[in-house]
């Protein structure tokens, strides 16, 4: 249902990774981990002045794709954006003071969690309506290419996101302008409460690029090596001039579409497919493949992730602005005043 298998070449061929790249990803999904459970942990002391929309079980996507980039790379993400932000180089303390409402914040205390952005490290937008980031990241894609400066960009998409006409338009063309831009849907099955079967026909997703003439590929979205293999592929796709990618990757997200709980009891997923997906988990399966043993690093994780959320808690609040609205007419209305005037 809704999945293919394609034909993949071997790490030794592409994307492979070295022992001391491998651990320093490993140490990446677990910090991502840590920091989300944290956020669970504390949220419900009312210091996180917005909705959280968490990645717990999907790391390994976020981590594979941005090792894929360089930091001059673009990526423009969702609502469940903390995962990206992290994994692309953004900033813990300007992350979580954004998640408390405090000046400090990453878009000065008046975004929250859905809004995350650190344009130095190249995380351009997180737009929390959904299919909204991906016309942005595709028109960054075209500046690019005309520019020539041989960025990539990435737009982080959930399952849902295809069903909106602002894909398919922007899926056209950039295909037909052959934009250095890759979809990287991150499949986890469920568009808040509804399953993907009871909202789509049973075909693969990567289908959805024949209509435009596009690459696609799809691979285990909890399998690090893999999302960081055709992350390289793609990217490497896009940087060569050989055009968008469209690359479906299959993972489940563990918590509450909206908040720090789990909520299996409510009825629209069942336990056992949890648990299934559980055994799944990218972190537990990474640390077997290589071996890791990071007991004091995990040790130290878990006693400054405390310190990294509610560390904000003395942090001032934004200042309301007190300049009006109106005091900055818009460039276009005034050239559109002068126009009429002179006519």
């Amino acid at each position: 249902m809704n999945t293919v298998t394609a034909p993949r070449k071997s790490l030794a061929a592409v994307g492979s990774l070295d022992p001391k790249r491998q651990i320093d990803l490993y140490r990446q999904m677990v910090r991502i981990r840590l920091i989300e459970e944290a956020i669970a942990d504390h949220y419900a002391e009312g210091e996180m002045r917005c909705p959280v929309h968490l990645s717990i079980g999907q790391e390994a996507i976020a981590v594979g794709a941005c090792a894929a980039l360089e930091t001059s790379d673009k990526v423009y993400s969702t609502h469940r954006c903390h995962a990206h932000y992290l994994a692309k180089g953004g900033d813990l303390k300007r992350m979580t003071a954004e998640i408390c409402g405090k000046a400090a914040g990453c878009v000065g205390g008046r975004g929250g969690s859905m809004h995350l952005m650190d344009v130095p490290k190249g995380v351009m937008a997180s737009i929390p309506i959904v299919s909204s980031s991906i016309p942005v990241a595709v028109g960054s894609a075209l500046a690019d290419k005309r520019m020539r400066n041989g960025k990539v960009t990435v737009a982080f998409i959930g399952d849902a996101s295809v069903e909106e006409g602002v894909f398919h338009e922007s899926a056209n063309f950039a295909s037909l302008h052959k934009l250095p831009v890759i979809f990287l849907c991150e499949n986890n099955l469920y568009s808040v409460y509804t399953r993907i079967d009871q909202r789509q026909p049973n075909r693969p997703l990567t289908d959805l690029a024949m209509a435009h003439g596009m690459h696609a590929a799809h691979g285990d979205g909890n399998d690090l090596d893999e999302c960081y293999r055709l992350s390289v592929e793609a990217v490497e796709r896009a940087r060569n001039d050989q055009g968008p990618t469209l690359l479906v990757l299959d993972t489940y997200r563990w918590r509450e579409h909206c908040g720090p709980a789990f909520d299996n009891h409510i009825g629209y997923r069942a336990e056992s497919e949890f648990k299934d997906w559980e055994q799944r988990d990218p972190i537990r399966r990474y640390r077997e493949r290589i071996g890791a043993t990071l007991d004091a690093k995990k040790r130290h994780f878990t006693c400054t992730r405390r310190r990294s959320v509610l560390g904000t808690s003395a942090a001032t609040f934004p200042k309301p602005s007190i300049r009006p609205i109106a005091s900055s007419p818009c460039p276009t209305t005034s050239s559109c005043q002068k126009t009429r005037s002179a006519t």
